[in-house]
């Protein structure tokens, strides 16, 4: 087997999975190294290292057997690992009499301290029951010590949330009666709401198991849904766990060995996972056991050996308690040759140093650190602003301060930092030749955030004369450096807003601040289209030398096309702008039908109608404007096909209830002829005679109630077989019939 050589490729689960069934049918001798490999990514799979000492324990390679579970036991807390140990133990004691059942007695003993507590465990109970009942008892006595060791195991495990908890209780029963009825009343009455309270625990516990996936191999996250959820599901349980909902002692160590079960169990399917380690070191460091937290962090660093930030909390623990020397080897460690150690991992030394060992200590340190070509301004400000708080040493942090500045004046974050310490001195001289230094030397697009300080700063220490010099200066400097540089080239009412603000207080309202922001959105935008118009060929006349320079500059930042930007404005209406070209567009793929449909429909101006109700009512208006007259003349709805009209009205359609009288947009693509007088006339005419018929049932508007509606199609029925009037369908279902009487 060759070992995966691709990060992600060795923890292929499905591979994993392959090799150790194919073990299991290989010599011990051949499938050893295999398990080897497979232990060494996989080394909290319960299910390999249970394969593993059974693959020995079938040869008889008792030896063996021991230094694996030696290895696995206590890193691994799975029942069935635990259940194979069991049979190991009792198989190699089998035939040693006495000294082999007291051996076996411990070694169950040693299991239930670890797993008993498990929900799973409910057959190790069993199993230990089983063992003490067939214990020989040659007298009176030894069987009276055997029945107390039964009950209290008994006793033990009816009060533990297990799968067989029921179980148990009804063998305790029976036990406690075959011993003494009279005796049995008592201690079951007394164990009765123990035993309750464990059974409700269980059920609700088991909620949460049941998420669990028991099976999954441990393997560094990547982010799928399956590891996230699982995750969750352990999450949720140990929560549920803390709650107490047993309501134990908070100072019982029943509550302690649970938890660290759980806990231990969490570990063997989050070994990758750094916020689980910690949180497990926490949880023993909290409990006052400093030492078990020191050999989880150890262990987490073994599974985790990158994770800096085990690293540090590891560090924090033993400088913590005293251990200042083994705190110095770990943040050594993380330092490593110091040639490819970090800024952060510098700067972090440096603190510590200077918290154990005193200022010399320090100070020697970032010496030597700066000379490192992974050291960055980082180290520089965090040592001089180390110098200034802690030590008040102001002339050591400017020294550090005016050294670094020969090395990073290209950085402006760096400048930002030297000029807010030079603030705090409150050294007004330094700080404008500081600003003048760096402004000469960093190119226009870099120094906006500079300017944007040292206006700030002239608004505080400054006059009105310098302050406006100052911004004058800004807005040359910054013309052509991009988009700040364009809105800084043009004077406005914003500058008069950024002098006279002060914090979260501004000299206007927050709709005077919203109007200007969108007036400086459109003057953008203007100034965006005025410049492609003046352009015959938009880019194309660009020269190869401003082409270059502008794909240089995107390289660095990538700026979003705010030409093409609308500025919302609630009083706007988008139906009349750019919105009326995709409407167009929308009705050009409509079917013909749909699209006279809409053409027909009024302007209306207000808020939307909801659309299930207008439906509804239309399905159930009887007013069809197709419906012929008695005279049985056909209506531009019988003319088309299918209820399409043939023709439509030509002018602007207005709205009756809004009484506005703008015109419909007329959809693009579309020949719609004016109707003619001829088809005009006899629409008039057909108006006159159903304003002078009388008042029908189908003339009638349909009752919403469903009762009525039932008897008004059964009118309606009637009338047409006596009238021979043409029904055009049900206005209540909404289907043409065009059936006849």
């Amino acid at each position: 087997m060759e070992k995966p050589s691709g990060g992600a490729d060795k923890y292929n689960v499905e591979a994993a999975e392959i090799l150790a069934n194919e073990a299991q049918h290989l010599p011990i001798a051949e499938a050893t190294p295999i398990y080897e490999q497979l232990l060494l990514l996989f080394p909290t799979s319960a299910k390999f290292w249970r394969q593993y000492v059974e693959a020995h324990m079938a040869v008889n390679n008792d030896e063996a057997v021991k230094q694996i579970f030696s290895r696995c036991l206590l890193n691994c807390l799975q029942i069935p690992l635990w259940r194979c140990y069991i049979r190991f133990i009792r198989k190699v004691n089998d035939k040693k009499g006495m000294e082999g059942q007291e051996e076996t007695r411990k070694a169950f003993d040693f299991m239930l301290n670890y797993v008993g507590a498990d929900i799973a465990s409910g057959p190790v109970w069993m199993e230990y029951i089983s063992f003490l009942k067939s214990l020989p008892a040659i007298n009176a006595q030894e069987e009276s010590h055997r029945m107390t060791a039964v009950r209290k195991v008994y006793q033990k495990a009816i009060v533990t949330p297990t799968h067989h908890i029921e179980q148990l209780w009804k063998d305790y029963e029976n036990f406690e009666n075959s011993v003494s009825r009279q005796l049995a009343k008592g201690l079951i009455s007394e164990y009765q709401p123990k035993y309750n309270s464990a059974r409700a625990v269980y059920r609700e516990r088991k909620k949460y198991v049941d998420e669990i996936d028991w099976n999954m191999l441990a393997v560094p996250p990547s982010g799928s849904c399956k590891e996230e959820m699982q995750w969750i599901a352990w999450k949720k349980l140990l929560s549920f766990e803390k709650g107490n909902p047993q309501r134990i002692d908070a100072a019982s160590s029943n509550k302690r060995v649970y938890i660290y079960i759980l806990r231990g169990e969490c570990l063997m399917y989050m070994y990758h996972y750094p916020d689980v380690w910690y949180d497990y070191a926490t949880w023993h460091a909290k409990g006052g056991s400093i030492d078990t937290a020191i050999k989880v962090f150890q262990r987490s660093l073994k599974a985790l050996p990158d994770s800096e930030m085990l690293r540090y909390a590891y560090a924090e623990l033993e400088e913590s308690r005293g251990a200042i020397q083994a705190a110095k080897k770990i943040y050594e460690s993380i330092l490593g040759d110091g040639v490819n150690a970090t800024s952060l991992a510098h700067i972090q030394f440096i603190r510590f140093l200077r918290r154990t060992e005193g200022v010399e200590a320090a100070r020697k340190y970032f010496l030597d650190a700066r000379k490192s070509p992974s050291c960055t301004y980082h180290v520089y400000v965090a040592y001089a602003t180390m110098a200034f708080c802690l030590d008040k040493d102001p002339k050591m942090a400017h020294n550090v301060f005016e050294a670094g500045l020969k090395r990073f004046m290209h950085e402006p974050v760096y400048i930002l930092e030297y000029a807010d310490f030079l603030t705090r001195l409150n050294d007004d001289q330094n700080i404008r030749a500081l600003f003048e230094r760096a402004l000469s030397t960093l190119k226009p697009e870099e120094s906006v955030e500079i300017w944007k300080k040292f206006t700030q700063f002239e608004q505080t220490y400054g006059d009105l004369a310098s302050m406006l010099k100052v911004e004058q200066r800004r807005k040359e400097a910054l013309f052509g450096a991009g988009e700040d540089g364009t809105a800084a080239s043009e004077s406005n009412l914003q500058d008069v807003v950024s002098r006279y603000s002060y914090m979260d207080l501004w000299p206007c309202t927050s709709n005077d601040l919203d109007h200007l922001s969108r007036q400086e959105w459109l003057s953008k935008s203007l100034n965006n289209k005025l410049e492609k118009s003046a352009l015959p060929n938009g880019m194309a006349r660009l020269d190869k030398a401003s082409t270059q320079s502008v794909s240089s500059t995107s390289t660095k930042v990538v700026y979003p096309d705010t030409s093409k930007m609308v500025v919302y404005d609630p009083k706007h209406n988008p139906a009349a702008g750019a919105g009326t070209n995709a409407f167009d567009e929308i009705l050009k793929a409509a079917p013909p039908a749909l699209v006279a449909f809409l053409a027909n429909l009024p302007a209306v101006e207000g808020p939307t109608p909801n659309v299930d109700i207008v439906l509804s009512i239309c399905l159930q208006s009887d007013q069809l404007p197709g419906q012929s007259g008695k005279g049985g003349n056909p209506t531009p709805l019988q003319s088309g096909k299918a209820g399409i009209p043939a023709q439509l009205p030509s002018g602007p359609a207005t709205s009756e209830l809004s009484g506005s009288s703008k015109p419909h947009p007329v959809p693009s693509g579309l020949s719609l002829k004016p109707t003619s007088n001829r088809n005009y006339g006899k629409r008039k005419e057909f108006d006159r005679q159903e304003d002078d018929d009388t008042t029908t049932v189908q003339s009638q508007p349909l009752p919403r109630d469903a009762f009525r509606i039932r008897q008004y199609q059964k009118a309606r029925a009637s009338s047409t077989s006596q009238t021979g009037s043409v029904s055009y369908g049900s206005g209540f279902s909404g289907d043409l019939s065009g059936s006849t009487g």
